[in-house]
């Protein structure tokens, strides 16, 4: 059976369970010959320390969140822990919340915000990505999700109605550890951020946002 992180030797006996029980994703919309698969794990490598950990279809690391207190900042950071996007959550005074998301570790300028969207499935928007003005021409498109989060089962489309994303359960992992397909010509990068967004807002409770109340 595949292993949820390969290259990387698990530290306890749990998680080399969980590792040693992820099993073939199921089929899903986005084409699986030509997008780029991603194992997203629910958990920090470091000890004591909470986060994501994300592989590539070789079994490297891909992305990494790493941090103690995140209920109003989270930083995507690559292999070597250098900051990809920056998400930080803002209060909408009507519409609950939503998530900004910066290129590195630029705070002043978002280029994505991430909210709730009309509904959940049956073809109404789980959450909306929209680019934020004056963004610059790297953030033009904007995206509608579709599904459910929770469930780890969304798709991300584009204005043309197109999946260019979906999230993908992993079998017998449970919810902690599920699978990331981007179609070529996104930004995977981006794709990734989103789903950290989603954890936010969709998260029962999410990874993130339960740290500030850990024990």
């Amino acid at each position: 059976m595949a292993k949820v992180h390969p290259n990387v030797l698990p530290s306890s006996p749990a998680e080399r369970a969980a590792a040693a029980a992820a099993g073939p994703p199921s089929a899903g919309s986005v084409s699986e010959e030509e997008a780029t698969s991603l194992t997203v794990w629910r958990k920090s490598l470091l000890f004591n320390c909470r986060g994501y950990t994300v592989f590539d279809a070789r079994g490297d690391l891909a992305y990494r969140v790493d941090s103690y207190d995140a209920e109003a900042e989270v930083v995507l950071m690559d292999p070597a822990g250098r900051p990809v996007f920056t998400l930080r959550r803002k209060r909408l005074s009507l519409s609950g919340e939503q998530w900004l998301i910066y290129e590195g570790e630029e705070t002043r300028r978002p280029v994505y915000a991430v909210k709730r969207g009309g509904g959940c499935g049956g073809g109404k928007s789980m959450a909306r990505v929209t680019p934020c003005a004056g963004a610059g021409a790297g953030a033009v498109a904007s995206y509608e999700v579709e599904g459910s989060y929770a469930r780890r089962r969304c798709v991300v489309y584009d204005a043309e109605r197109r999946a260019v994303a979906e999230v993908q359960p992993k079998e017998a992992v449970g919810t902690d550890v599920f699978r990331l397909l981007v179609q070529p010509g996104v930004d995977v990068s981006l794709a990734m951020a989103v789903v950290v967004a989603l954890d936010q807002l969709f998260g029962r409770p999410s990874l993130l946002r339960s740290w500030s109340y850990s024990p």
